[in-house]
C-alpha cells in the first residue's frame, strides 16, 4: 500500500513537472508542427524552436498541459492550413489574421468545439464555408473578412447563439442572407460588406437587439429595408450603400440621432438622412482594422 502511494506521488509529480516545462501531448504537438511545416515556419517573422518547450513558442498558450491559444497575427505565414487541426481539441482562441495563408479551410476545423475566437481575416483562403460550422457553438468571434471565400453563407451560423462578431466582408460570397442570422441575439457586429449577396434583407435581422454595427454595403441586395429595423435600438454604425434597394421604409422607424456612422444611397433614400444635420454622426467609407490581436 505504501509503495502504491509513493508511486502515485511520483507519477503526479512527473506530470506536474511536465506541465511546468510547457509540454503537451504528442498529438497536440504534432498538430502544431504540421501547422509550422505547412506555412513555411522557418520564414516566419518570429519562428519556433521545435526543440524548446511548446509554451515558449511564439503565440502559443498552454494551460494544464493543453494548447488553448494560438496567436500568430501578422507573422508571415505562407501556405495552407493542414488537416489535423481538430487534434487541438482544447483550443479556445485561434488568430492567424493578416498573413498569406492560401488553400481552403481544413474539413476537420469544425471539430474545434471549444473554440471561442476564430480570426483568419486578411489572408487568401478560398473555397466555401463548411455547413458544419454550426457545431462550434462556443464561438463568440468569427472573422474572415478579406479572403477569397465563395458559395453561400451557411444557414448553420444561426446555431452559434454565443456569437458577438461575425465578419465575412470583402469575399465573393453569393446567395441570400440566411434568416437564421436572426437567432444570434448576442450579436454586436455583423459585416457582409463587398460580396455578391442578393435578395432581400430578412426581417429576422430585427431580432438583433444588441447589434451595434451592421455593414451590408457593396452587394446586390434588393427589395426594401424591413420595418423591423426599427427594433435595432443599439445600432450605431449602418452602411447600406451600393445595393439595389427600392424602398427604405424601415429606416423611417429608426431614431436618426442614434448613428455614429450612417451611409446609404442618397439619391433614392427617403427620408434623406444626408440632408439632416447630425452633431454626432459622420459619413464614412467602410474600413477594417484588427483592434484586438487576441
Amino acid at each position: 500500500m505504501i509503495r502504491l502511494a509513493i508511486l502515485f506521488v511520483l507519477m503526479t509529480s512527473s506530470v506536474g513537472v511536465s506541465f511546468a516545462n510547457g509540454q503537451v501531448s504528442k498529438k497536440e504537438k504534432d498538430a502544431l508542427v504540421a501547422l509550422y511545416n505547412s506555412t513555411d515556419g522557418s520564414q516566419w517573422k518570429v519562428s519556433w524552436d521545435l526543440n524548446a518547450p511548446v509554451d515558449t513558442w511564439k503565440g502559443i498558450e498552454v494551460k494544464n498541459g493543453h494548447v488553448v491559444g494560438i496567436n500568430l497575427f501578422m507573422n508571415n505565414l505562407n501556405g495552407t492550413l493542414p488537416e489535423g487541426m481538430a487534434n487541438l481539441e482544447h483550443l479556445t482562441q485561434l488568430n492567424l489574421a493578416f498573413n498569406n495563408i492560401t488553400g481552403v479551410l481544413p474539413k476537420d476545423i469544425v471539430k474545434l468545439e471549444k473554440l471561442k475566437v476564430f480570426r483568419l481575416e486578411m489572408n487568401r483562403i478560398k473555397g466555401s464555408l463548411p455547413e458544419g460550422i454550426g457545431n462550434m457553438q462556443q464561438l463568440e468571434v468569427f472573422s474572415m473578412f478579406n479572403n477569397f471565400l465563395t458559395g453561400p453563407i451557411p444557414d448553420s451560423f444561426g446555431k452559434l447563439e454565443n456569437l458577438k462578431e461575425l465578419n465575412l466582408s470583402s469575399n465573393n460570397l453569393e446567395g441570400g442572407i440566411p434568416k437564421s442570422i436572426g437567432n444570434l441575439t448576442k450579436l454586436e457586429v455583423l459585416g457582409f460588406f463587398e460580396n455578391k449577396l442578393d435578395g432581400g434583407i430578412p426581417a429576422e435581422i430585427g431580432n438583433l437587439g444588441n447589434l451595434k454595427e451592421l455593414v451590408l454595403a457593396n452587394n446586390q441586395l434588393d427589395g426594401e429595408i424591413p420595418v423591423e429595423f426599427g427594433q435595432l435600438a443599439s445600432l450605431q454604425i449602418l452602411q447600406l450603400q451600393n445595393n439595389r434597394f427600392n424602398a427604405y421604409t424601415g429606416l423611417e422607424k429608426m431614431d436618426k440621432g442614434q448613428f455614429l456612422v450612417f451611409d446609404t444611397d442618397s439619391k433614392t433614400l427617403n427620408p434623406k438622412f444626408n440632408q439632416i444635420h447630425f452633431d454626432r454622426t459622420r459619413m464614412a467609407d467602410t474600413k477594417f482594422e484588427d483592434d484586438n490581436e487576441n
